[in-house]
């Protein structure tokens, strides 16, 4: 029997109240992602990338349409089981880093361990090897104001991934870096989607990001526009 998709959304739609107006920000999209895709979201600036990644990580609720991740309705959760649910198996990179600015790269990897109830031992070995994988096996007691902007979203990455989830969501990762910096974060994503076996979902404007990807959905004006596989560059 085939495993059930990572994300299965089917006619999402939400909408927002600004004063008067309501904004569509999402139209009846439908979406499934297989375990250990990776795949980015494109589209211009108010087109439902980062609403998309929202509901997919449970961050948001639908207004109509539903979710179904890893085989489970998540509009069957209340909003503590979606919060458990959302640490144990989920894992999200922003394009801020949203790093713990008192706490070295070391203690921000093993948050998510920590809130998760491992034990002290398991969560220093598990941060130590994460940090390793990305390249900071040096910089454990560093804080995010002694790293640079491309060494702060390793932190990140490693951060999202050290609890092993189902997926990856991150939006706009390399929008805060410079080119440079951003083709190294890229490279990284590629390689560790292609290690780990999670997915990676990424909602990005960055025309060297989308071609790195082996599928891409175009969003526009809140529906998908375009569900295309491509050989990536």
């Amino acid at each position: 029997m085939a495993a059930p998709p990572v994300f299965d959304a089917r006619g999402l739609a939400k909408r927002y109240r600004l004063g008067q107006t309501t904004v569509e920000a999402l139209r009846g999209v439908d979406l499934r992602v297989a375990a250990g895709e990776m795949l980015v979201v494109a589209g211009p600036s108010g087109s439902g990338k980062s609403t998309l990644l929202h509901l997919l990580g449970t961050l948001d609720e639908p207004d109509e349409g539903s979710l179904a991740i890893d085989g489970i309705q998540t509009s069957a959760m209340g909003e503590r089981a979606r919060t458990a649910f959302r640490r144990a198996r989920l894992g999200f990179v922003f394009q801020t880093f949203n790093l713990l600015p008192v706490l070295s790269a070391q203690e921000n990897v093993e948050l998510p361990l920590w809130l998760a109830g491992v034990g002290a031992r398991e969560r220093r070995a598990r941060a130590r090897e994460a940090l390793a994988e990305v390249g900071l096996g040096t910089r454990l007691g560093h804080r995010p104001d002694q790293l640079s902007g491309g060494e702060r979203q390793r932190v990140a990455i490693a951060r999202a991934l050290v609890h092993r989830p189902l997926a990856v969501l991150a939006d706009e990762p390399t929008g805060n870096l410079d080119s440079e910096t951003a083709a190294a974060v890229m490279d990284l994503v590629v390689e560790l989607n292609r290690a780990s076996g999670t997915a990676f979902v990424v909602a990005t404007h960055d025309p060297a990001l989308i071609a790195r990807a082996p599928r891409r959905v175009t969003l526009r004006d809140g529906r998908v526009a375009g569900d295309a596989r491509q050989v990536p560059a």
